[in-house]
This record gives structure tokens, C-alpha cells and sequence, in this order.
């Protein structure tokens, strides 16, 4: 691993057991991530996008081991996380923290927000209680909350203020790598913009390292320099944001911001059904491009074995996982 690099992952997958069993007599299992790779530059944001169930948050569980992989290696400034026994883990996990997406429940409602913030310095154990007081000062400060604020307790704030509550508590422990997962997609449109902005300009400040999981793609817009567009447990595109939203090559892709609301009266209509098609049944070996079923552009081949992420002809970078690549126009 580069020490260029806050995080690369190479080869991971997730799978969940289900009740039953499958023709062959095996247990079933839901292949939720399957052998996916992406990598994120120190102080860069990597956005990884799709619809529900795509698989997104699972990948990103898997990184910070809140969910177990099947098979993959995880590497967080250079230490190989998967090899960590609990107590490396522990002094480890100080590296990579989480802003979840609901900030009414993942916030303990019988703690003031100050002993929230608090709660990852005392797991952590390497501070004084008047150095914790200090950390959770200058946070407060940091997120835009007022010292007093850290007597009250969650339901006496807002959702935005919750958020701001589930931040401070994510950089409590000085990570290099947030995982964003879905942080403002709970919250008012105008809240959403003021929250962005602070994770931006947090982002300078302590330069932090984002996994940023998201459906919204003119978020991703604002705050990816990378994306990765997932469907069903695979990467279908990868790009940097500029020749990503110049020219998305992937159908999906195409699919996915053909879906997006336009005020542009003479557009085509926007934001219904994302594309007809039947989507397949993870717990059956996939024989094909998992897209097939849906993609307007599939063909026999596209059923005969399960594309990789190769460059599109001419660019350097952005890859994509079809086996029609640079045969069909793209918009």
C-alpha cells in the first residue's frame, strides 16, 4: 500500500446466511458485496453511489468490521485491519470512525451531548478527564455548537444540531478516515447544504479522508473527487467526479442520473421508475453481468460471464464493468 493512500481494499467480499437451503442442498447465503476493489488518496473523498440494496453501506460496515467480510484484505494507514485481534482492533478503531445517517438514533438519548462526544475518549483510555474537557470544547467549536449546548440532551435539538452531535463525536478520536454513511439524506433540503459545507471545511481542517455513501448524486457531485457506482454488489463504473458527470459510461450510470429530477422544462421527465427489468436473486450464482436484465443495451454475451472494470478506450482512469464497452452510444 502506497503511504499515499488512507485506505485500500482489495478483493472484498460480504455474504449473509439466510434460512433454507438451495437446490444443491447448501445453505443459502446473499452474496451482498462481491469482490470489489477501490482505494482513497489521503485527504480525498471517495463517493460510492446506487440504489437501495445495492450494497453500498455493507462494503462500507465491512471496513470498519462492524459487519464480517467472506474474503478481502482491508489495509487503514498501512495496518491491515483484517488480521486485528480485539484489543489491536480497539487502539486501531481510533483510526476510522462513522457519521451514520439517522441522527435521531444513533445518538444515545439518556446522555447530554457533551458525554456523547466523550463516550469514544473514554473507550479510547489514553486522555485525562481535563483533556477530554478540552477535545470536547474545541469539537463543539469545530461543528458549530454553542459550550452550554453540552448539557442538553438529544431531543432538545434539532436534526441538523443532532448531526452536528454525531460529527464531533466522529473526530473525537483525531481519525484519518469518516465513513459517511448517507449523512444528510435524513435531514430538511436546507439543513443538507449547511451540513455538506461543515464536513468540507472539517475535511481542510483536520484533513480527514471520507468513504462517502450516498443515492443522491448532485450530493456525491459536491463532495466526491472519486465515485464508484454499485448495483448489486459490484462496481459498474469508476471515475473521478469531472469525467464521471461529463460522460458516465455505464448504462446504469446513465440510468441512475437519467432519474434525477430536472426543472428543465423541455427535459425529458425525471425521477420515476429508474429502468423496468428484473433484478437478480443474490442468492444464486451469477453467471453474467448483473445489469443484463435491465440494461437497454444487453445483448447474448452479456449473459456469458461476469465483466471486470477495464478503462473506457482513450481515458486513463475511468474504468467500467461492461462486456460492451465503447460499442454502444453514450449520452
Amino acid at each position: 500500500m502506497s503511504d499515499k493512500l488512507a485506505l485500500d481494499v482489495q478483493n472484498l467480499s460480504v455474504s449473509f446466511p439466510m434460512r433454507g437451503r438451495g437446490a444443491d442442498g447448501r445453505r443459502r447465503a446473499l452474496l451482498a458485496v462481491d469482490n470489489v476493489n477501490f482505494s482513497i488518496a489521503r485527504g480525498k473523498t471517495l463517493g460510492i453511489v446506487g440504489e437501495s440494496g445495492s450494497g453500498k453501506t455493507t462494503a462500507a460496515m465491512a471496513v470498519a468490521r462492524l459487519v464480517p467480510k467472506l474474503a478481502g484484505n482491508i489495509t487503514i494507514d498501512g495496518i491491515d485491519f483484517g488480521t486485528l485481534d480485539n484489543e489491536a482492533l480497539r487502539q486501531a478503531r481510533q483510526r476510522i470512525q462513522i457519521i451514520f445517517q439517522d441522527p435521531y438514533s444513533s445518538l444515545n438519548p439518556r446522555l447530554r451531548a457533551g458525554e456523547i462526544v466523550r463516550e469514544p475518549l473514554v473507550y479510547a483510555g489514553e486522555t485525562s478527564r481535563a483533556e477530554q474537557d478540552r477535545i470536547i470544547d474545541e469539537l463543539f467549536e469545530a461543528v458549530g455548537l454553542r459550550p452550554e449546548q453540552k448539557a442538553l440532551f438529544p431531543h432538545q435539538f434539532s436534526g441538523g444540531q443532532r448531526q452536528r452531535i454525531g460529527i464531533a463525536r466522529a473526530l473525537s478520536t483525531r481519525p484519518s478516515l469518516i465513513i459517511c454513511d448517507e449523512p444528510v439524506s435524513a435531514l430538511d433540503v436546507a439543513v443538507q447544504a449547511q451540513i455538506l459545507n461543515l464536513l468540507k471545511s472539517l475535511q481542510g481542517q483536520f484533513g480527514l479522508t471520507y468513504l462517502f455513501i450516498s443515492h443522491d448524486l448532485g450530493v456525491v457531485q459536491h463532495m466526491c473527487d472519486d465515485i464508484a457506482v454499485m448495483y448489486m454488489g459490484q462496481f459498474m463504473e469508476y471515475a473521478d467526479r469531472k469525467s464521471f458527470f461529463a460522460a458516465p459510461r455505464h448504462p446504469y450510470s446513465q440510468a441512475l442520473l437519467d432519474a434525477v429530477p430536472t426543472i428543465d422544462i423541455g427535459a425529458q421527465p425525471a425521477g420515476g421508475k429508474l429502468v423496468d427489468g428484473e433484478i437478480p436473486d443474490l442468492t444464486l450464482p451469477q453467471t453474467g453481468c448483473r445489469f443484463a436484465s435491465r440494461c437497454p443495451h444487453a445483448r447474448d454475451v452479456c449473459n456469458g460471464g461476469v465483466p471486470q472494470l477495464q478503462d473506457w478506450p482513450g481515458s486513463t482512469g475511468h474504468r467500467l464493468a461492461c462486456h460492451l464497452t465503447g460499442t454502444f452510444a453514450t449520452s
